[in-house]
């Protein structure tokens, strides 16, 4: 009796830093920050938590280098050409975009423990102090000019980010879409007592109409033109 040939045993691919910090990216958007655990990641890897220790070495090292690999393609990008304006608002329209593809950055940054020289966003802050340098901001103001950006860059982004999925998750519970939701708020808000919300009231209609990336960029502009301003006017502070 002729014996079967045994099949081969699939080879799987070898565990590796790079590797971990994906699944732990695609288990960050599936469960969040809280579901993150290195037990939930060694069954996704098919592997023992041992293993992955060997390659990281707590969640505070693993959540810090999944958003270096969610904010890395914001950087890939050749500033060559470009004003430093447009350089600005491009970095911050991609770390934008990012963060809402990916809600749990916002949150997450809040909550890793301050490490001198080892911030996941230090690379973007140092692309935006390079073109703040570009602008000519005098050198007593780079860094309140760069700190400037890169806070309303990653809180605003970060607050988009939440409001969007609070607003879809209200919107699936009322069976309804984001810009019905949006309505409704606006609706609200029109009807709010005219002596105490007189402003929120005359803006209810710019809520209900207003895009999120737009007004973003908006307020970039905003803070480059008061930088630009400072800069003319010889300040020592933008």
């Amino acid at each position: 009796m002729a014996s079967r040939k045994s099949r081969p045993e699939r080879r799987q691919e070898p565990l590796s830093r790079e590797r971990i910090v994906a699944a732990a990216v695609e288990l960050l958007d599936t469960v969040g920050e809280g579901g993150l655990t290195f037990r939930a990641l060694a069954e996704r890897l098919a592997t023992g938590p041992g293993a992955i220790y060997w390659h990281v070495t707590g969640k505070n090292e693993l959540l810090a280098a999944a958003i270096d690999a969610v904010i890395a393609p914001t950087l890939a990008g050749d500033d060559t050409g470009t004003t430093p304006q447009e350089a600005i608002r491009s970095l911050a329209l991609g770390v934008f975009d990012a963060i809402d593809a990916h809600p749990w950055v916002g949150t997450t940054l809040a909550q890793l423990p301050r490490t001198p020289g080892k911030s996941p966003m230090l690379r973007v802050f140092e692309r935006i102090g390079r073109q703040v340098q570009a602008l000519r901001v005098p050198e007593a103001a780079q860094f309140t000019a760069a700190s400037a950006l890169l806070s309303y860059i990653l809180g605003v982004a970060g607050q988009n980010a939440a409001n969007t999925r609070a607003a879809q998750a209200n919107a699936d519970r009322a069976n309804t879409d984001r810009a019905a939701f949006l309505d409704a708020v606006a609706t609200a808000w029109r009807e709010l007592d005219p002596d105490e919300y007189r402003f929120t009231r005359d803006v209810a209609g710019q809520l209900r109409e207003h895009d999120d990336r737009a007004e973003f960029v908006a307020g970039i502009d905003l803070i480059l033109a008061g930088i630009t301003a400072g800069r003319a006017d010889g300040r020592t502070r933008p």
